[in-house]
């Protein structure tokens, strides 16, 4: 069985002046990858509660993240052939994705679209519990994007399975 691509997104914060600050992808194999992205000078926004939930500092940011160019070219490379993957927060992660691009001086060679399309109403009301009780057998830790991207994955998996 081919997996949806999940897509996630860390940020500096919510809301007006925030950026993306680490992308992760779950792949159809299972696979995880993620990167960390070196702020921009104009990008100043920081929201010490996000970090709190992330624990990725700005400076970390500064020291260890990718140039936004390279960020969107990896992305591109990624996703280009499957042309699609899907976040469970869209509206927050297509607005920091077309950030992230707009800054690379890129087009996206795919199209991010809302998990809940892939999700039937028996998927949908097993879903917290579901996600949940993955979280706890499996020790993952939260607000990393490429482990919150396969845990969308197994849960969606875990969800399908349960429904059938």
């Amino acid at each position: 069985m081919t997996l949806p691509i999940l897509l996630d997104i860390e940020a500096s914060g919510f809301g007006r002046g925030s950026y993306p600050i680490e992308v992760g992808l779950a792949r159809s194999d299972g696979s995880t990858c993620a990167f960390l992205i070196q702020p921009l000078d104009e990008w100043t926004h920081w929201d010490p509660k996000a970090e709190l939930l992330h624990g990725i500092s700005r400076g970390r940011l500064k020291r260890e993240g990718y140039p936004v160019v390279e960020v969107a070219r990896w992305l591109n490379d990624e996703l280009s052939e499957a042309g699609i993957a899907y976040s469970d927060s869209w509206g927050y992660d297509n607005t920091w994705l077309s950030l992230l691009f707009h800054h690379a001086g890129m087009l996206p060679r795919f199209r991010l679209e809302a998990l809940r399309r892939l999700l039937n109403d028996r998927q949908l009301a097993l879903w917290k519990r579901t996600k949940e009780a993955l979280i706890a057998e499996r020790g993952i830790r939260r607000h990393r994007a490429g482990e919150d991207a396969r845990l969308l994955q197994l849960t969606y998996l875990r969800t399908l399975d349960s429904a059938t």
